[in-house]
């Protein structure tokens, strides 16, 4: 039986980017989620939102709970089932990857078998979560989605229902996750304008100390803090934001990738080709024939 979401109602005005994939125990959707005030539900599914480019603040309260957290390229947020949500506001667009469980992530016997109490698991409203695990698995999920069904396509949805749901039960539980320390940090205007700075130059060789003069820090003091805030150093963050760029050109399709790999800040075609695969587990080649693919398909 299909899960019900009622995302249609939560995230009226966002766009569905690749439709949705989905299971008994699993839905996965692509969206587009505009700046603005959003209806708040209480879902009988557990929710957990990937954010995957854009950067914003977001404000949300559930069961009492008021959090306002900036939303950043590779965080988390997560809706337990039957958290009573009342408030949830973007000032900001933001691309993201909604993942939908049912309330008990796993079977009760899945959960014997390991020696895992049920009655441990009641899941924490998390907001902002920098976890590069939990990023990777979101990633592997939307590349499965670019890539259309296939046979297998079960037996990849237990796979990463499961490790999802193990990471949740592992680190996100009430009585595991606690908020992150808010000091020291680096402050929201400054990492705001340095994640500005790298969307602009990611032509551009980027260096730690341009960076780093960007916040007013030192590169030491920088290279720590960022890596508190982004959950990665700066310098795979700013990998990872060219190969997202890289992405959006290839599937675009009007560049040569000698092209591509120019205005990406690679220094020539075949680092961009071995970064690239290394990152996306194909070949710049090859991940535009994907997208060619699914434009054919969609037409």
């Amino acid at each position: 039986m299909p899960l019900q979401t009622q995302s249609d109602v939560k995230y009226a005005s966002s766009e569905l980017l690749a439709g949705t994939t989905e299971w008994d125990t699993l839905r996965a959707e692509h969206r587009q989620v505009p700046g603005g005030a959003y209806n708040p539900v209480t879902s009988s599914c557990t929710e957990l939102v990937i954010i995957l480019s854009g950067q914003g603040t977001v404000r949300r309260t559930g069961d009492g709970q008021r959090q306002e957290r900036v939303a950043l390229p590779g965080t988390s947020w997560l809706v337990p089932a039957g958290t009573h949500e009342t408030q949830l506001e973007l000032d900001a667009p933001l691309e993201c990857l909604h993942l939908f469980m049912p309330a008990s992530l796993l079977e009760r016997s899945a959960l014997a078998d390991y020696g895992i109490d049920p009655d441990r698991c009641r899941l924490a409203y998390a907001a902002a979560v920098a976890d590069p695990v939990m990023a990777q698995l979101g990633g592997a999920l939307q590349a499965f989605m670019r890539s259309g069904n296939r046979h297998d396509d079960r037996i990849f949805c237990d796979g990463i229902r499961t490790a999802v749901a193990a990471r949740l039960m592992g680190h996100y539980t009430v009585d595991r996750w606690r908020v992150p320390p808010t000091a020291p940090t680096l402050d929201r205007r400054r990492l705001k304008r340095v994640l500005e700075f790298i969307e602009a130059h990611l032509a551009t060789a980027l260096s730690l100390d341009g960076l780093a003069s960007q916040a007013c820090l030192s590169p030491f003091h920088f290279a720590r803090l960022f890596r508190e805030a982004m959950g990665v150093p700066p310098h795979r963050y700013v990998s990872e934001r060219r190969i997202e760029a890289a992405k959006a050109m290839l599937a675009a399709d009007g560049a040569s990738l000698a092209q591509i790999a120019l205005d990406t800040g690679f220094a020539s075609q075949a680092s961009f080709t071995r970064v690239f695969g290394k990152a996306a587990g194909v070949t710049p080649g090859q991940y535009r024939a994907l997208c060619r693919d699914q434009r054919l398909e969609v037409d």
